[in-house]
């Protein structure tokens, strides 16, 4: 069954204020050691340390180290986080879009070292047909999740679904889509 029809994007935004928040900047991660940390999400992800915020991390105790795999633009700030500290780990994954390229070639690598949220090594079929994007979610040693998203949905369909043969994850019915696109 269907659930009551949401107000369109446009209706919405009709009856909001006018501010917006913008872009993601980055996103608190707690971790029992920053430096082992940093070095997974090197190695798995390509995420540096950024420069310009280096003095958070150095500069008192307790301060994030911020990292970044688009040169600071998106970050995620690392917290070393003991029991006694007052984070508490994320219970909600945090999503990354990726051009086409990066994405199929992601998914090509797998598996790898890299785990799904199910505790298992994280695979090709664990892409997830979102009718508008695809998406394949992953969690780093520490259990924080991440969503990896390319847009260029006919590109992925054509380029790697089709030619690979993965049988994607659904969340719901194409119908459904369908039936919104009929309108």
């Amino acid at each position: 069954m269907v659930g009551p029809k949401l107000a369109s994007y446009s209706e919405t935004m009709a009856t909001t204020s006018k501010f917006a928040v913008g872009r993601l900047d980055h996103v608190h991660i707690r971790v029992p050691n920053r430096a082992e940390a940093a070095r997974w999400y090197a190695d798995h992800l390509g995420f540096e340390p950024v420069e310009k915020f280096e003095f958070w991390a150095n500069g008192f105790r307790g301060g994030p180290l911020q990292i970044s795999a688009d040169g600071g633009d998106t970050m995620l700030a690392l917290f070393e986080a003991t029991d006694s500290h007052p984070m508490i780990p994320q219970k909600t994954g945090v999503a990354f879009s990726m051009d086409a390229e990066r994405f199929m070639s992601f998914i090509r690598s797998l598996p790898g070292e890299l785990d799904s949220p199910h505790g298992r090594p994280l695979v090709a079929t664990d892409v997830i047909d979102f009718d508008m994007c695809w998406a394949i979610d992953l969690v780093d040693p520490w259990g924080n999740q991440y969503e990896l998203n390319c847009y260029e949905y006919d590109l992925i369909k054509t380029d790697l679904i089709d030619r690979d043969g993965i049988v994607p994850t659904r969340y719901w019915p194409r119908e459904l889509y369908d039936q919104h696109i009929e309108g």
